[in-house]
């Protein structure tokens, strides 16, 4: 999507690396310049290099990595003009501190969060500095602290991400005072001044950047959510593959996980343009950031759609090339999804002609099956060509991403904010976690006894340098046995790779000011490789303590302690998510399916609301698909955590929760249908026993939610299902009109959730069932 302005911030980077955008003035520069250069080899090497640049700027770690290089660069530049290279190992850790409590937010709410931030910093640190020398008094002020903060974790997640960071800089003040020989010296606030001091730096550079490029955080998440899209509609063309005997189950949970994946990407773009549209409604261009996330919503529940069995379909047009056109169409959809969101970045033409064509093929194909005139095909046609009909609007909202300008303004442009209203509603929040049910509330026991044992430990065995247990426990120890697991093993590889690339780096290097290039380099790598390659994040920061204490002592003698207490953290980390309160995500996996067939339920309810009262995309019903696909991700999440557990507690409930996955997914895509579909109908009295029955077939789907929340017994619902399906499935009684079609498709579309009833009750007695043995079990073995 080319925008026709750029912004301010973005203006002020083109000054500085020339960055040619193709606007007429550009062209016209760029053309000049090549005719000044008299060399055309010259000119497609600038070209090439500015193609880069601006590639390089669109990468979401691009501008983070700049931003910690810019604030590493001036810590150092201090350090050496106040000729004390010491001041860097404070402002070093203050620097990385603050950039992993960095939020997204508008400069604004920058600012707000960086003050608290600063206190919540400095009287961290001065409590460690007073507490540092009467171990007992400071253990419990750690355990008490930790507490304190995991469980305002629960308000939001900003609070949760300055809380983890305030924990973070806790241990490095500990590790600071270790570094100068365990003693404030009388001067209890001067360190702690040093690592305010470097956050506050930081989030200086982090508010001045927000306050100029505040919206390319806005844009990559566009980007990035219709990257996803893309993924998805690829994965869903998979299952209009042609063949018999295809594994469809095995397709529809990766179909499942990366909708996951959707989901999320839907949740950050919102919460980025909610909160910059806070005083901005009248901003243009954040009003088409809002219009591309309502076009991406609704390609959402097209794409997430279903209008009948594949397995049927395969079978009955085995012959003919219609679901080859379903499956090229939707695989060109999605690339051309793909295409949107690097066109959304680079500012270039979106084409997304091989699309439209697949949409002409496949009507042809249609218009030739209809041609044959075989009764046989006559319902199956009817859910093709509501098929083909959603994926033309599909591609009409493509064509509409590519100039949303031109789309009309939504009526209800709202977006619902999750954040606490008042000081009463963050403390309820908080008080509904102070219960051992809740994970929060799990960690928060669980990590402050981790640390402990850690303090504990230093104190007996390893009393030089054993802060880097506390810091390694804190890295490590994760809410859910499988995130520890699996960053238990990437932190020790970590740091095995960094003391090993550290050691040669200062032997080879051993010049101070080389080291302290260094240092910054393996800083910038860190924060670029943190969410996504942590191994290579752990080996960097690594060789940056390495290389930052090798010139204030000697960086070899910290190699084996290092390592050892690496080692020591990562071992208690591991005892403690497993003995201490461990969350096994199958304890509750029955309540979150529960809750992912509840939201299914109320999706039903609002969609058939629409259907009463006309199609409107008001907050409620768009709050009703969302909650819906949060939960189905949310459950997603759960048994992919699962897989990573040990497997006593996986064995049978991650089979039965990916079988009820599978259902829970494919109802799904039917109510996505049924949704996709509004406006189609003209609301008339002949439906009411349709919409009835509908909310018949609602409270079923509400009873086996309640019965899995509870692990409970499922009622039988085959006399159910079949009586709502003969209610679906009459044929209208009046004279053939314009809306019969319509409405066949719809009470079609409701005979198949109706068929999931019977599937959905037996998958969720299966898993009540294997949850009970598995108590059973575990109680045996207890006793």
């Amino acid at each position: 999507m080319p925008d026709s302005h750029a912004d301010n911030g973005y203006q002020a980077l083109e000054l500085v690396w020339a960055l040619r955008l193709k606007t007429p003035v550009n062209l016209l520069s760029d053309r000049l310049s090549c005719l000044e250069s008299h060399d055309p080899g010259e000119a497609e090497i600038s070209d090439s290099l500015s193609h880069s640049l601006r590639r390089l700027w669109t990468l979401d770690k691009f501008a983070y990595s700049l931003r910690v290089f810019l604030a590493f660069s001036g810590a150092i530049a201090l350090s050496w003009a106040l000729d004390q290279i010491a001041l860097a190992i404070p402002l070093f850790l203050g620097i990385i501190a603050s950039a992993l409590s960095e939020t997204d937010d508008n400069w604004e709410g920058r600012v707000r969060a960086l003050l608290v931030t600063l206190i919540c910093f400095f009287v961290a640190s001065t409590s460690v500095e007073l507490l540092f020398p009467w171990p007992w008094l400071f253990a419990p002020g750690l355990a008490l602290s930790a507490f304190v903060l995991i469980m305002l974790g629960a308000i939001e997640q900003r609070y949760a991400t300055i809380a983890s960071a305030t924990l973070i800089l806790s241990v490095y003040s500990m590790i600071n005072i270790e570094q100068h020989g365990g003693t404030t010296d009388g001067n209890f606030w001067h360190q702690p001044l040093l690592l305010v001091g470097g956050a506050a730096w930081y989030g200086l550079i982090s508010v001045i950047w927000c306050l100029l490029f505040s919206r390319q955080p806005v844009k990559q998440s566009m980007a990035q959510l219709y990257r996803e899209l893309g993924e998805y509609l690829i994965i869903k063309a998979t299952l209009f593959e042609p063949l018999r005997g295809l594994d469809v189950e095995a397709r529809r949970v990766a179909l499942a996980r990366q909708n996951g994946r959707v989901v999320m990407a839907l949740n950050q773009a919102k919460e980025m343009i909610f909160r910059r549209l806070e005083g901005q409604r009248g901003s243009r261009k954040l009003n088409r950031y809002l219009r591309l996330y309502f076009i991406a919503q609704d390609i959402h529940e097209r794409v997430s759609a279903s209008h009948y069995p594949y397995s049927a379909l395969a079978e009955t047009f085995f012959h003919h090339d219609v679901l080859f056109r379903c499956q090229r169409l939707l695989d060109q959809q999605g690339r051309a999804c793909k295409r949107l969101g690097k066109a959304l970045l680079l500012r270039q033409p979106f084409d997304h002609s091989l699309s439209e064509q697949a949409l002409e093929d496949l009507r042809a194909s249609i218009v030739y099956l209809r041609a044959q005139r075989n009764p046989a095909w006559t319902p199956l046609l009817r859910s093709l060509q509501a098929l083909a009909r959603n994926l033309a609007t599909l591609e009409d909202q493509l064509s509409s991403a590519h100039n949303p300008d031109a789309v009309a303004d939504q009526k209800d442009a709202s977006l619902f904010n999750r954040s606490p209203r008042s000081f009463k509603d963050a403390w309820e929040r908080v008080r509904l976690n102070l219960t051992p049910g809740s994970p929060t509330f799990r960690h928060a026991l669980r990590l402050p006894i981790a640390l402990l044992v850690g303090y504990g430990v230093l104190h007996l065995v390893h009393p030089t340098q054993g802060f880097w247990i506390l810091l390694t426990t804190l890295f490590v120890c994760r809410p859910n046995f499988g995130a520890t697991r699996r960053f238990l093993r990437q932190r020790i590889i970590g740091t095995v790779l960094g003391l090993v690339v550290g050691w040669a780096l200062i032997s080879l290097f051993p010049d101070p000011l080389m080291q302290s290039l260094i240092a910054i380099v393996a800083g910038v790598v860190f924060f670029a490789n943190r969410e996504k390659h942590y191994v290579i994040a752990t080996a960097a920061i690594t060789t940056l303590v390495l290389a930052s204490f090798n010139q204030v002592g000697d960086g070899f003698d910290l190699i084996m302690p290092r390592l050892i207490d690496t080692l020591i953290g990562a071992v208690i980390s591991g005892l403690a998510v497993f003995f201490i309160l461990p969350d096994w995500q199958g304890r509750r996996l029955h309540k979150v399916a529960g809750a992912a067939l509840a939201g299914s339920s109320a999706y039903l309810r609002e969609i058939i609301h629409q259907y009463e009262a006309g199609k409107q995309d008001d907050l409620a019903y768009r709050l009703a698909r969302r909650n819906a696909h949060n939960a189905d991700a949310a459950l997603s999440t759960v048994l992919a955590n699962m897989l990573q557990e040990p497997g006593h507690y996986r064995k049978k409930d991650a089979d039965e929760g990916f079988r009820f996955l599978v259902v829970s997914h494919t109802l799904l895509g039917y109510l996505s249908a049924l949704g996709a579909h509004r406006g189609t109908l003209a609301a008339s009295e002949r439906d009411t026993d349709t919409y009835v029955a509908a909310r018949r077939l609602a409270e079923g789907f509400d009873a086996i939610a309640a019965g899995l929340s509870a692990r409970e017994a499922i009622p039988d619902f085959k006399t159910e299902q079949n009586d709502l399906i003969a209610v679906f499935e009459q044929e209208p009684t009046s004279a053939q009109d314009d809306g019969d079609d319509e409405r066949r498709l719809i009470q079609a579309q409701l005979a198949h959730i109706s068929r999931q009833l019977v599937p959905m009750s037996e998958a969720a007695a299966r898993l009540i069932e294997t949850q009970t043995q598995a108590h059973d079990e575990k109680a045996v073995e207890t006793s």
